[in-house]
């Protein structure tokens, strides 16, 4: 006698899904398999896995790829989905077909050791830890099946590993930013002089447009990028000193749309070709994102305060920086000023003095609150002088 087929299984493309009402509950999903035998197998494990919780209140065995697959579906939203879509791929072939309950540090050892032998930086790896630690979190905390039982029972504990590879910041001197602007393509050049006097990182300057353009009484305007486009996602305050004002107006009406242009189209990214090419000839490892710490610590030198080092280099804050009075914003001006170039010989001693104490921590300062605006400039609404 054949052996009689369980019913539920039906063949979409290559694949056989299943479609099957167990308890007065539709079961809908995919058998990841062409195999209609493996298929079979798989139908008959989730049946016995619903049985088990139906009755016993026993959790179905999930796998990482599951909860990976989930977390996925559920922040589509999130600014970084693509790389953290990247960062579990890379994961898969290690951990995915694992059930979750049977994740940890040991577990993920063989991942951790063959990123090392690719000379991947430890601070990727820890990227891949983060995701880890966050879904087996979300499993044990907030995901909750039908049966009102969570995905696992508790999360493990998984440590990131010290990041001893990592670079540490290059504040330029006068002098080697003299060397290395001089090295540059034009337009790089121009987009440069604009960072180290904004600490715009370099998607900020190349995302740069006029409509973000605010003109504004007393401090001729601002610019104000959306948070769609800064690092942080809050909106990005760019106040101007009289070096990025000229930049800002030898820029003007070369292009309808974007500050910084390429042969009439936008740059996607500065540390590019040209970039690469001229630290290459001047024989020094800068990045872009230096010239935001130059900034920083030209600032810090030239005795601006901590809260207006936040305002000026977009850093968050649990101070409301979507407001800004008159005053405020003059000062903020004044403060950047403070970095233009002139005086070069003194700023350029403390410099160096900062950099020879590079081991001191610069974020362990305490944000501080802010009082009344009085008049204030709206970033929130509609962006109006009120």
């Amino acid at each position: 006698m054949a052996k009689q087929k369980i019913p539920g299984l039906k063949k979409i493309g290559d694949i056989w899904h299943i479609d099957k009402h167990v308890d007065g509950r539709r079961i809908c999903e995919s058998t990841g398999s062409s195999s209609f035998k493996e298929a079979e197998k798989y139908l008959i494990k989730r049946l016995e896995d619903i049985r088990q919780a139906a009755i016993y209140g026993v959790r179905p065995k999930r796998s990482f790829r599951e909860a990976a697959l989930k977390f996925v579906q559920e922040n589509q939203h999130k600014r970084s989905i693509l790389g953290d879509v990247q960062t579990l791929k890379a994961l898969d072939p290690y951990i995915g077909e694992l059930a979750i309950e049977s994740i940890h540090m040991g577990s993920i050892q063989p991942f951790i050791v063959s990123r090392q032998k690719d000379g991947v930086k430890m601070r990727t790896i820890n990227h891949g830890l983060q995701i880890i630690r966050h879904i087996l979190n979300l499993a044990a905390t907030e995901w909750v099946d039908e049966y009102g039982l969570t995905w696992l029972v508790t999360a493990p504990k998984i440590k990131l590993l010290p990041e001893r590879d990592k670079r540490k910041p290059y504040p330029l001197n006068w002098e080697e930013q003299e060397t290395l602007f001089a090295a540059l393509p034009e337009h790089l050049r121009k987009m440069a002089l604009f960072a180290v006097n904004t600490g715009c990182r370099d998607q900020e300057v190349c995302q740069l447009r006029w409509a973000w353009e605010m003109k504004v009484p007393s401090v001729n305007s601002v610019f104000i990028i959306p948070d769609e486009f800064v690092k942080n996602g809050e909106d990005r305050l760019v106040v101007l000193n009289n070096t990025a004002r000229e930049v800002i107006e030898r820029q003007r009406g070369k292009h309808s749309e974007f500050v910084f242009t390429y042969r009439s189209k936008p740059v996607t990214r500065m540390l590019n070709h040209g970039w690469i090419t001229a630290r290459e000839k001047i024989g020094l490892g800068v990045r872009v994102h230096d010239l935001k710490h130059t900034f920083g610590r030209r600032l810090r030198s030239a005795g601006v305060s901590f809260e207006d080092r936040q305002d000026l280099l977009g850093h968050k804050s649990t101070r409301i920086t979507t407001h800004y009075s008159a005053a405020e914003l003059e000062n903020l001006v004044n403060a950047a000023n403070k970095v233009c170039g002139s005086d070069k010989a003194t700023r350029l001693t403390s410099l160096r003095v900062v950099r020879e104490l590079s081991h001191e921590k610069f974020t362990n300062e305490n944000f501080c609150g802010l009082g009344n605006f009085g008049e204030r400039l709206d970033f929130t609404g509609g962006r109006s002088w009120n």
